[in-house]
């Protein structure tokens, strides 16, 4: 089975309204939310969105005049998918080598760090417990 081309950045805004927007948004309301202020033209999400079909993350049902979006994958899916590839093309497929590289060089403050410590604390106790 073939894997779906990533996201491009443009892609990725076009996404986020579409599950923040929630159901089977119209290119106007995918528009309306992402764009307020007009910064990107009808037909330019228009054409995002269709691409977005053809590249398998979301589905076209039309009614009537309109078109309707359906996203394919949730968030968490893609995120999950992203960062493995990330994960395997950045890092040879080892996630302690990128929680190394986000803690060295990012500027964490104390606080952020004892919400990565109690993050890790809680999952370490799921798998403990069994849960994936």
């Amino acid at each position: 089975m073939r894997r779906k081309p990533r996201l491009t950045p443009a892609e990725w805004e076009i996404m986020e309204s579409v599950w923040s927007v929630g159901g089977s948004p119209s290119v106007r309301e995918v528009l309306k939310h992402a764009f307020p202020k007009g910064k990107k033209a009808y037909t330019t999400v228009q054409t995002i969105m269709n691409n977005l079909v053809v590249k398998g993350y979301l589905r076209r049902d039309k009614t009537g005049m309109v078109n309707f979006y359906s996203p394919l994958k949730t968030r968490r899916q893609v995120v999950k998918r992203e960062t493995s590839n990330l994960v395997s093309r950045v890092f040879h497929g080892s996630v302690p080598a990128l929680a190394s590289h986000l803690l060295r060089s990012e500027d964490l403050t104390l606080e952020e760090i004892r919400e990565i410590k109690d993050m890790l604390e809680k999952r370490a106790e799921e798998l403990r417990r069994g849960k994936r």
